[in-house]
C-alpha cells in the first residue's frame, strides 16, 4: 500500500497503475461491456473498430464462376469410388485418422459426414429453386423433433445403402456396426415430438417446401436410468461427439429481448419501443431432411443461445470468474433441457423464456426470408404458413404482432388481419394438467410488450363477441383468454385458437370432444368450419422399411417394387397373399426373427433373459396416470396371483407370455415414478420366480427412444393402448404397431376407433367404457367406494402381503383408486380388461388365424401414412403445393 493508502505499483506510473488496476477508471475509460468485434486487415474496418463499430465487411464474389456453380448444381457421383474417395477424405482430412488409428466411431463419423455432403447439397438446390419460384413454405413450429437416429434412414432415402455398405466392407467394418454407434438425437421426449419428425419427413418425401423449427436442447430431457428400480434422471450428453446432421449457422443469429420497460410511439399510441434488460442472440443450426425417392431436402432449424459475446473480460481481469462468465450460463440454461421441471417458480420462468426464445427466433427468420421478396408485410399469409403443433409455440401470435405493429409500421387491423390468416393450430389434448396457462405477473415481468398485447387480444374479441351476443356475460367469462383467478392466467389453449385460421384436432374423436367441450363455445362464435379434424399418421420410411426389413421385402414382393414406401394404398394387395401358405409361413418368420433381435436387445440392455416363443405383449409409451399402465401391471400381478395357485401341470398348459413396458416419466411426476418403480420391483420378483420360469416373464427396458422402439414395435404381437376413454388424443404407436402385423389390444379411445374401422373388429381387441360414459362413472366414484372386483382385489392383496417389497411404497397407488375417486376409472375398466386378455390369449393359440389378422392389418392401413396427413394439410390448411426439384433449372 501507497502513503496515500492506494494499492498503485511503485514501479508503474501511476496513470498506467490506474488504467491496469481491475474497477478502476479514469474520466475517459468507459466501464460499460464492449461490443466484441470482428478481427479485419482492412484500413477501414480498422478505423470502424477503433471507433466502436463492428467492423464487420460483407463482401460478395465480383463474378460467378462457372466451375463453382456446375459442381453446386450437378449430383455427387453415387459410384462405390466416389463414395469411397469421400469417406477416406473425411478420415483422413476431417478426423485426422489412419488406417492404424481409425476405429468404427471414426468409420462412422466419416461416412456419416460424407452423407451430409450430399444431404447439404441438395439442401442447398432445394432452397434455391423454392426462392426462385416464389414458393410459399409451411413452418411447422414444434418444441420437440423425436427424429433418432439419420444415418441409416439418410441411406435408404438416398437409395445408397448397398453402396456404402461395400465401401465399409472395404475398410473392416459391417454396416450394421457402424449404424450403431450413432446416437439418438435427444430433440423429443414422446409423440408430439415423433409426429413433428414424421411430418417434416412426409413433407420432403412429398415435396412441399416446409421446414421445421425447434430448439436445439444440449442434455434432452434426461436419460432415464433405473437404480433399485426407480427412474433416476440423468443428463443425455448427445452432443459431446461430432453431430453430423447439424450445420451451424452462425450467420444466422436473431435477438431475443426479455424483461424492460416500454417507452410509447408519441405519434402512435398503440406502438412501443421495447427497451429490454436482457438480450441474447438466438442461432441457428440446421438439420437435412432428406426425401424419399426424391432429390427435395427438408430441413429443421434449431435455435440454440450463442454465448460468446456474453462473456464479460472486465469482470474476469477483477477476478471475478463467475460474474464474467454469468450471461453466457444464464442464456445456455435456456437450451439445456426439453421441459425443465416447472414444480418451482424458477422452473416457470425457465420454461417461458424458453418458449419465447424459440418463437421469437423463429418469427424474425420467417420474416427475413419473406423481406427478400419484395412484398408488402400484408401478403406474408400468401408466401408463409405457420402451424403451431400444441400451445407451446403459441406466444408466436403476439410476437408476430409486435413484430407487425412497433417494428414493420403495421396497423393493428392489419396486423390482426395477418397474423390470423398466418396461423393454424394443432390441439393435442383435453387433459387440464396439459392446458398451458403463464401466470400474468410472470408474463408481465418477463415480457412486458407481449401481456399489453394479449390484452387487447382479448378486448378486441370479447367486444366483438359482446356485439353478437349482447348481455351473456358468462359466455364472455368463458372464452376470455385472461382466467379471472388469482393471480391471472393467460389461457394459451385460447389465445391459439383467436389468433389461428384453422384449429384442428388429431383423430376423429378427438376432434369432436374438443369441440363439445374446450372449444365448444367458440365454435358457436366462430364456426364449425373453422375446427376440422386431422388424423394424425406416422412415416412408413422409418417405421416400416427402415426398422422392419424382412417384412418390408415381403410387401415390395407382393406389391412388385418399393413404390409403397411413399403410397401406402398399394400394402392393399397383400390381402390377395393372404391364404398364401408360403407368403404366410415367411410372415411368420419375419415376425418371429423380430421377436429374437428384441430378446437380444432385451439381454443386453436389462440382462433378463426371455424366450422369442412367448407372446410379446407390448406398452410402450410416456408413464402417465391416463395412460394406465397401473392397469397393466396390476394385470400382470393377477396373471402371477393366479399362476402361483396353480399346479405345475395346469401351468404347463398356460401361453408363455413376456409383458414389456417402457417410457419414461416426466421428472417432476411422483406417480408415474412410482409406477415405475412398482413395474420393476414386480419384474424383479416374477422373474426370480423358478416355479413360474418362462411362463411369464416382465421386463422394463431403460431410457426409451426412437432406436428402442425400432426394436420393440416390429417384434410386437399384441400391444396395449389403453388410455381412459376420451383422454387420449390420438396416438401414434398404435399406427406404428399395427403397420408392424402387431394385433391392439385397447379402449375405445384415440386413433385406436379409426384403426378398428379400417382393419375391421375381427383384428382388434376392444375393452372399456366409452368416453360419453366416463363423466357419470367418475360422478359416481366421487360420491362412493364400491369394492374392487375379485380380480383386482387379489392384485392389491399381493402388493398390501409385502409381496413385491415394503407396501407402503405402493399404498398411494391403491389409494387413489380406492379413496381418491379413481380419476381414470381402473376399478370401472379391470373386469373387461381382464376379459380381452382371455380373448387375446384364445386368438394367440389359434395360430393360422393370428397370422391372418396380423397380414390383413397391414394391408388396411394406408389411412395412417403421414403422406396422407400432410396432404390434408396442404390442402385444406396450408394452401402449398408441392415443388418437386428434380428436372428444374436453378
Amino acid at each position: 500500500m501507497n502513503q496515500d493508502g492506494s494499492y498503485f505499483s511503485m514501479t508503474i506510473p501511476p496513470s498506467t497503475a490506474k488504467a491496469t488496476t481491475p474497477g478502476v477508471h479514469g474520466p475517459d475509460v468507459p466501464s460499460v461491456q464492449p461490443t466484441p468485434l470482428k478481427r479485419v486487415v482492412s484500413g477501414a474496418a480498422l478505423k470502424e473498430l477503433l471507433a466502436g463499430g463492428g467492423g464487420t465487411q460483407v463482401k460478395t464474389p465480383s463474378r460467378e464462376d462457372t466451375e463453382f456453380r456446375a459442381y453446386a448444381h450437378s449430383e455427387i457421383a453415387r459410384d462405390v469410388a466416389t463414395i469411397k474417395n469421400s469417406v477416406v477424405m473425411h478420415l483422413t482430412a476431417t478426423f485426422l485418422r489412419t488406417p492404424a488409428s481409425m476405429d468404427s466411431g471414426h468409420a462412422y463419423l466419416a461416412s456419416a459426414f460424407s452423407v451430409r455432403d450430399r444431404l447439404l447439397q441438395r439442401w442447398n438446390l432445394t432452397n434455391e429453386y423454392h426462392d426462385k419460384i416464389g414458393a410459399k413454405r409451411v413452418y411447422y413450429m414444434s418444441l420437440e423433433f423425436l427424429i433418432g437416429r439419420t444415418f441409416d434412414n439418410a441411406l435408404l432415402a438416398l437409395q445408397l445403402r448397398d453402396e456404402y455398405a461395400k465401401v465399409l466392407g472395404d475398410v473392416g467394418f459391417r454396416l450394421e456396426d457402424i449404424i450403431d454407434e450413432e446416437r439418438d438425437a435427444a430433440l423429443g421426449n414422446g409423440g408430439l415430438g415423433r409426429l413433428a419428425a414424421c411430418y417434416v419427413d412426409s413433407m420432403a418425401c412429398m415435396n412441399y417446401p416446409g421446414w421445421g423449427y425447434g430448439l436445439r436442447y444440449r442434455y434432452g430431457m434426461f436419460q432415464q436410468q433405473i437404480i433399485n428400480g426407480y427412474q433416476v434422471e440423468a443428463p443425455d450428453c448427445w452432443l459431446d461427439s461430432p453431430n453430423p446432421w447439424e450445420f451451424p449457422r452462425p450467420d444466422v443469429t436473431y435477438p431475443v429481448k426479455f424483461y424492460g420497460h416500454l417507452v410509447r410511439d408519441p405519434e402512435v399510441p398503440y406502438r412501443y419501443k421495447w427497451e429490454s434488460d436482457v438480450e441474447y442472440d438466438a442461432m441457428a443450426f440446421d438439420v437435412p431432411v432428406p426425401g424419399y425417392g426424391t432429390e427435395n431436402v427438408g430441413n429443421i432449424r434449431l435455435w440454440s443461445c450463442k454465448t460468446n459475446g456474453l462473456f464479460d473480460l472486465n469482470k474476469f481481469n477483477a477476478g471475478d470468474y463467475n460474474g464474467a462468465t454469468g450471461g453466457q450460463v444464464a442464456a445456455q440454461i435456456l437450451t439445456n433441457v426439453l421441459y425443465p421441471n416447472d414444480n418451482t417458480n424458477e422452473g416457470k420462468e425457465l420454461r417461458l423464456r424458453q418458449e419465447y426464445l424459440f418463437c421469437s427466433a423463429t418469427l424474425q427468420d420467417i420474416i427475413a426470408r419473406f423481406k427478400r421478396t419484395g412484398r408488402p408485410m400484408t401478403e406474408l399469409d400468401q408466401m408463409a404458413a405457420i402451424q403451431l403443433n400444441d400451445t407451446h409455440p403459441t406466444l408466436g401470435i403476439p410476437e408476430l404482432m409486435r413484430i407487425l405493429i412497433d417494428e414493420e409500421g403495421l396497423t393493428w387491423d392489419e396486423a390482426w388481419a395477418t397474423t390470423v390468416k398466418t396461423f393454424a393450430f394443432t390441439n393435442h389434448t383435453v387433459l387440464p394438467e396439459a392446458m398451458e396457462k403463464w401466470p400474468v405477473p410472470m408474463l408481465d415481468k418477463i415480457l412486458p410488450r407481449h401481456v399489453g398485447i394479449i390484452y387487447d387480444i382479448n378486448l378486441f374479441f370479447l367486444q366483438s363477441v359482446e356485439k353478437a351476443f349482447p348481455g351473456d356475460r358468462e359466455l364472455l367469462r368463458n372464452i376470455s383468454i385472461i382466467e379471472e383467478s388469482s393471480p391471472q392466467q393467460v389461457r394459451m389453449a385460447y389465445l391459439a385458437c383467436v389468433g389461428s385460421h384453422r384449429v384442428n384436432g388429431v383423430a376423429a374423436i378427438h376432434s369432436d370432444i374438443i369441440k363439445q367441450s374446450i372449444f365448444r363455445d367458440f365454435v358457436r362464435i366462430q364456426g364449425e368450419d373453422k375446427f376440422i379434424n386431422k388424423t394424425n399418421g406416422v412415416a412408413p420410411r422409418r417405421w416400416m422399411n427402415e426398422c422392419n426389413p424382412d417384412m418390408s421385402e415381403l410387401i415390395s414382393e407382393a406389391v412388385g417394387d418399393r413404390s409403397w414406401v411413399t403410397d401406402l394404398t398399394k400394402l392393399s394387395t397383400l390381402e390377395a397373399r393372404a391364404a398364401d401358405p408360403d407368403f404366410r409361413q415367411r410372415w411368420w418368420a419375419a415376425k418371429q426373427k423380430n421377436k429374437q433381435r428384441l430378446a437380444d436387445y432385451i439381454l443386453a440392455t436389462t440382462g433378463i433373459h426371455v424366450s422369442a416363443d412367448a407372446m410379446f405383449d407390448v406398452q410402450v409409451k410416456r408413464i402417465h396416470e391416463y395412460k394406465r399402465q397401473l392397469m397393466n401391471i396390476l394385470a400382470v400381478i393377477y396373471r402371477y396371483h393366479c399362476l402361483k395357485q396353480m399346479t405345475p401341470a395346469q401351468r404347463t398348459k398356460e401361453l408363455p407370455r413376456v409383458v414389456i413396458f417402457a417410457g419414461k416419466a416426466a421428472a417432476g411426476y411422483w406417480v408415474a415414478k412410482q409406477v415405475i418403480k412398482l413395474i420393476n420391483s414386480v419384474a424383479e420378483v416374477i422373474n426370480s420366480d423358478e416355479e413360474i420360469g418362462d411362463i411369464l416373464k416382465v421386463v422394463f427396458i431403460p431410457d426409451y427412444s426412437v432406436t428402442a422402439a425400432e426394436n420393440i414395435i416390429p417384434a410386437s404381437d399384441i400391444s396395449q393402448h389403453i388410455s381412459t376413454a376420451g383422454t387420449e388424443a390420438s396416438g401414434t404407436s398404435n399406427m406404428k404397431f399395427v403397420l408392424n402385423g402387431g394385433i391392439i389390444l385397447g379402449t375405445v379411445d384415440g386413433a385406436n376407433i379409426e384403426i378398428g374401422e379400417e382393419v375391421g373388429e375381427e383384428q382388434i381387441f376392444f375393452f372399456g367404457c366409452l368416453a360419453h360414459e366416463v363423466a357419470d362413472f367418475r360422478h359416481y366414484l366421487r360420491f362412493h367406494q364400491p369394492k374392487p372386483d375379485a380380480a383386482l382385489q387379489a392384485a392389491f392383496d399381493m402388493i398390501q402381503a409385502n409381496t413385491f417389497g415394503d407396501s407402503h411404497l405402493f399404498q398411494p397407488l391403491i389409494d387413489a383408486i380406492l379413496r381418491g375417486g379413481d380419476v381414470y376409472l381402473l376399478s370401472v375398466d379391470f373386469p373387461s380388461y381382464i376379459e380381452a386378455h382371455k380373448a387375446v390369449e384364445a386368438a394367440y393359440r389359434q395360430h393360422d388365424e393370428w397370422i391372418t389378422k396380423s397380414i390383413l392389418s397391414v394391408a388396411r392401413m394406408a389411412k395412417f401414412s403421414s403422406d396422407r396427413s400432410i396432404q390434408e394439410y396442404a390442402e385444406e390448411v396450408w394452401n402449398i403445393e408441392p415443388a418437386p426439384v428434380s428436372g428444374q433449372s436453378v
